[in-house]
C-alpha cells in the first residue's frame, strides 16, 4: 500500500516479526524471509519488522535496517512499519530516521526513549524528530526504555501535529488505555495487553499490535475481522483462543514463539542474544498445545 494509504488505515492487526538466530547468535536472513512470507500468508494489515520483540535493543544498526529492507521486500500486500530511533545520540537517531525510510517502509515507529518522568520533553523530542521524514509515524511505549508511558494529554498533543497516526499502549490497565482512546481522533490506539484485548476493542481501540501476533497471527486476524464486522459472539469465542496462546508463550517469550513457529513449519531455532532458554518440559507444553490447536482445527 502507499504512504497516504497506509494513514487512512493505520487500525487492524499489527503482526510483530522476531528475530531468527544461527547457533553462534549472527542472524539468520534466509529463515528470516521465509518467516516475513508466512506472517504476510496470514494477510495482517500491517507487519511491524523491528520492534521490541525482535530484540530491537540487542541489534545494530546494520542489522535493523537489513531487516526492515528484507520485510520490505518479502512482505506481500501487508504495510511495514520499522522503529527509527533505537540510537542512543540525537544525530545518530536523525540519520536512523533517514535510513530507515530509506529501505521503503510505509511507516517509522518512534519509541518513547524513557521520558515519561517529563511529558513535555517527549512531546517536544518526538515533534522535532518526526521533521525529518515525510513518512507517518507510529508511536511506541516501549518497555525496554523506561519511564515508557505517555499520557493522553501528550498523545493528544501528538495527534493534532498530524504526524502521528498510531500508538502501540502497553499500560496494560482499561482507565490508561481508554485516556487516550478518548483523545485518538483519527489515529489508532492499539493495545498489546492480551487479556484486555477485547475490552479495549469494546472500548475504541482500532487494532493490536502484540507479542503473540508473532506466532499466531490468524487468530488475531480473524478475531478482528470478526469485531469489526460487527459479529461480537464469534470475537468472544476467537478471543479466548487468543488468550490460551498467549498463556501457551508467556514463559520464555520470545523464545517460545520461536519453537512454535518451529512446530509450524518455520524453521526458527529457540535462540535469541540474552540468555534465556527452553526447558525440555517448556517444549513438552508447546507441542502439546500446538497439537491441541490442530485438534480442535484452530488455525494460528
Amino acid at each position: 500500500m502507499s504512504n497516504a494509504s497506509y494513514f487512512k488505515e493505520h487500525s487492524g492487526v499489527h503482526a510483530l516479526l522476531i528475530t531468527p538466530f544461527n547457533e553462534d547468535k549472527s542472524i539468520d536472513y534466509k529463515t528470516y524471509e521465509e518467516y516475513v512470507e508466512f506472517q504476510a500468508s496470514k494477510k495482517p494489515e500491517h507487519l511491524f519488522a523491528v520492534c521490541g520483540s525482535s530484540e530491537m535493543a540487542e541489534l545494530n544498526i546494520e542489522e535493523r535496517v537489513r531487516l526492515a529492507s528484507l520485510a520490505v521486500k518479502h512482505a506481500g500486500d501487508s504495510n511495514i512499519l520499522a522503529t527509527a530511533n533505537i540510537e542512543p545520540s540525537w544525530l545518530a537517531q536523525v540519520e536512523e530516521v533517514k535510513r530507515i525510510e530509506a529501505t521503503g517502509v510505509d511507516a517509522l515507529v518512534f519509541v518513547t526513549k524513557g521520558y515519561g518522568n517529563d511529558q513535555e520533553r517527549m512531546f517536544t523530542y518526538h515533534s522535532e524528530l518526526s521533521t525529518f521524514t515525510e513518512l507517518p509515524i507510529m508511536l511506541y511505549e516501549y518497555p525496554g526504555f523506561r519511564p515508557h508511558k505517555m499520557t493522553g494529554e501528550t498523545y493528544k498533543k501528538l495527534v493534532d501535529t498530524g504526524r502521528f497516526v498510531a500508538i502501540k499502549d502497553t499500560t496494560c490497565t482499561m482507565p490508561e488505555i481508554k485516556k487516550k482512546i478518548d483523545v485518538q481522533g483519527n489515529s489508532s490506539v492499539l493495545q498489546a495487553n492480551i487479556p484486555y484485548l477485547l475490552e479495549a476493542y469494546m472500548a475504541g481501540a482500532r487494532g493490536v499490535c502484540a507479542t503473540p501476533t508473532s506466532c499466531g497471527v490468524s487468530l488475531f486476524v480473524k478475531m478482528w475481522r470478526e469485531f469489526s464486522s460487527g459479529d461480537i459472539n464469534a470475537a468472544k469465542q476467537t478471543f479466548e483462543n487468543v488468550i490460551m496462546l498467549d498463556n501457551a508463550i508467556d514463559s520464555g517469550f520470545n523464545i517460545s514463539a520461536k519453537y512454535l513457529l518451529s512446530l509450524q513449519g518455520v524453521p526458527f531455532k529457540p535462540i535469541n542474544r540474552g540468555t534465556t532458554v527452553l526447558s525440555p518440559a517448556r517444549m513438552q507444553s508447546l507441542k502439546v498445545f500446538y497439537e491441541w490447536t490442530i485438534n480442535h482445527a484452530i488455525k494460528l
